[in-house]
């Protein structure tokens, strides 16, 4: 299957363990440090905690416990998404290792994911020696 139309655009790339992922910019409302979360009794293994952003209580997920990846890391930024996209549960954001760049993405850099799993997976994007996993956090929060 061919790259679509909707695999352009700016990503913001940002590390969990010791690879590189990227989500669509227009999903991201904020990026912080991480501050002190509060846990929630019975919560799914993938929710760390909550924290007050703004006045917000804000879910925070790991996406290493979404993603099955096992590496530890420095889990220093949050990424704060957009509360449209996880419409259940409000303000939300991810536990990542650190935050890089956004960059421009274009349809030949995207390769459809080898093992798209439930469509979370985007596609990969070709860089000189690496590869950049594309994943779409609104599939991510809808299984939640």
């Amino acid at each position: 299957m061919a790259a679509q139309s909707a695999t352009t655009g700016q990503v913001l790339e940002f590390q969990l363990g010791s690879e590189t992922y990227c989500v669509s910019i227009d999903y991201v409302t904020e990026i912080v440090d991480i501050g002190e979360l509060t846990s929630v009794p019975n919560a799914p293994p993938h929710v760390r905690g909550v924290m007050d952003l703004r006045g917000r209580t804000t879910s925070i997920v790991d996406p290493k416990v979404v993603f099955g990846i096992e590496d530890e890391g420095a889990e220093k930024r949050i990424i704060v998404f957009d509360p449209e996209i996880v419409e259940e549960q409000g303000a939300a954001g991810w536990l990542v290792d650190e935050v890089y760049q956004v960059v421009q993405v274009t349809p030949e850099q995207v390769d459809q994911s080898p093992a798209n799993d439930a469509g979370s997976i985007r596609g990969v994007i070709k860089r000189d020696d690496s590869f950049v996993i594309w994943v779409d956090p609104a599939i991510v929060h809808a299984g939640d």
